[in-house]
């Protein structure tokens, strides 16, 4: 298991940082772990699964219209 700090989740989501964190209040994206201090980071399979999710309903709406 690894965790990834807000600048690679930002990186690999094409997301900004505000949008990460509207998502997780919203309960759509993957809630953040704290570290300790002001230290978070995200369970990278989470985020990576997230991606896969966004990409499945693509392939579904595509294949259904």
């Amino acid at each position: 298991m690894r965790l990834i700090k807000l600048k690679e989740v930002l990186h690999i989501t094409g997301l900004s940082r505000s949008t990460v964190y509207r998502f997780m209040s919203a309960g759509g994206f993957p809630m953040k772990v704290e570290l300790g201090g002001n230290s978070v980071a995200w369970v990278e399979s989470e985020v990576e699964e997230w991606i896969s999710e966004k990409i499945g309903k693509r392939d579904t709406a595509s294949t259904a219209a």
